[in-house]
């Protein structure tokens, strides 16, 4: 059975903008808070440094891209990118209220065509987004232009696993934890949304091969929490 086809890209911003009161509230729920160790492993991965030029997209309401910007540090920049008004707009008075002062830009533009200019980053991160976009190998392609040579991206999304129980432990937890919980937001159908995604998404050997063609070397998948989250690290070419 062929995977179901994506829906338009408005429709996918229209879904952010509405969950976005919500979205770090049932993200902490539905992973028992796990998601913030699985960021952590992503910004660890892309190998950050102070002073350095990283960005975030899809950053949502900006957890990579605070992570990044406590690695860069007072001398380095981080750019937070996402096509959600709303979401950047609970990123910006989240960051507002840090105690620690951090140097993040946020912006609103497009994954397939980054407002940036080639060569200009020195790590990356993507966080839930490549699953989201409607020309997976056109955003991979974006990330590779806006990186500098010898830099590095982790890209951290839902993963199927290999094995048929854990595919089904998957399917279960979605069908009847996820959504449940969602519906009691008011948002059912918005995060219904995740099961068709996942089911079109490519599987970790095939993000290798994808990410590979888009002019990457050295490209890993990793895949945790049992298989059903992946964190896609590749280097540019120096």
């Amino acid at each position: 059975m062929p995977s179901p086809a994506p829906p338009p890209s408005a429709d996918i911003q229209a879904i952010f903008n509405q969950i976005a009161p919500v979205y770090d509230q049932l993200n902490d729920t539905l992973s028992l808070g796990l998601h913030r160790v699985w960021k952590q492993m992503a910004v660890s991965w892309c190998q950050p440094q102070p002073g350095d030029s990283a960005l975030d997209v899809c950053c949502g309401s900006g957890d990579l891209a605070r992570l990044l910007a406590q690695r860069v540090g007072a001398t380095g920049q981080v750019v937070g990118l996402d096509f959600s008004a709303a979401q950047l707009a609970i990123a910006q008075q989240r960051t507002a209220q840090s105690v620690q002062p951090l140097s993040i830009a946020w912006v609103e533009g497009d994954a397939l065509a980054l407002p940036f200019e080639s060569n200009q980053f020195d790590a990356a991160t993507m966080g839930y987004g490549l699953r989201n976009v409607v020309d997976i190998p056109a955003s991979l392609k974006e990330l590779h232009r806006v990186l500098k040579p010898g830099a590095t991206i982790a890209i951290l999304d839902f993963h199927r696993p290999d094995s048929l129980p854990l595919q089904a432990l998957q399917q279960w937890y979605l069908e009847h934890l996820v959504i449940p919980t969602a519906q009691r937001f008011g948002l059912k159908d918005q995060y219904a949304y995740i099961v068709p995604s996942l089911e079109r998404f490519p599987n970790g050997r095939s993000q290798v091969q994808l990410t590979t063609a888009a002019g990457f070397a050295g490209v890993t998948h990793y895949a945790i929490a049992s298989g059903m989250m992946g964190v896609l690290v590749a280097t540019k070419s120096a």
